[in-house]
């Protein structure tokens, strides 16, 4: 599948949150609070240094990435994501498609390199899909992740050259 990946604009906020909330409320991949609410959660998406993109098929707003730097001055030149798909949509190539997305728009950007700072590491197909795109496992954070059903976790810090 091929989506089409744009710009998020303000009346995409409901499916966004479509999204958002079941990953979220899952509390198996990122380390935000399972009954976090819609506007905090949303807050945390399209923080300000936040662009924020969604991935549409068949009409339908199926996935959502944000691109920001990974830290400010020093290491501005460094770009950070955070992709969610819906889970109807899961195993149709849209993270590939936003991941291969990211990238392009990193290097538009000027970024030189792409860090993911924390990759739970019971999310097997999220860390193979980012190794196939060239990223490595830089570093492991022990038990930095309480997964809700497997306890603590490890958590990954990926990163590729652009």
């Amino acid at each position: 599948m091929n989506p089409i990946i744009r710009p998020a604009v303000a009346a995409d906020d409901d499916a966004i949150w479509a999204i958002l909330e079941p990953t979220f409320r899952a509390g198996e991949t990122y380390p935000v609070p399972r009954d976090i609410h819609r506007a905090d959660a949303l807050a945390y998406w399209r923080t300000p240094d936040h662009a924020v993109f969604v991935a549409e098929a068949d009409g339908l707003i199926v996935g959502t990435y944000y691109l920001r730097a990974n830290q400010r001055g020093g290491g501005a030149h460094v770009a950070n994501c955070g992709y969610v798909v819906a889970p109807k949509a899961t195993g149709r190539g849209i993270a590939r498609a936003m991941c291969e997305h990211s990238l392009a728009k990193a290097r538009a950007r000027g970024f030189v390199a792409m860090q993911f700072n924390f990759v739970v590491s019971t999310n097997a197909r999220a860390v193979r899909l980012w190794q196939d795109n060239g990223f490595t496992v830089v570093g492991r954070l022990p038990n930095a992740f309480r997964h809700p059903g497997l306890g603590l976790v490890d958590a990954f810090v990926m990163t590729r050259v652009l």
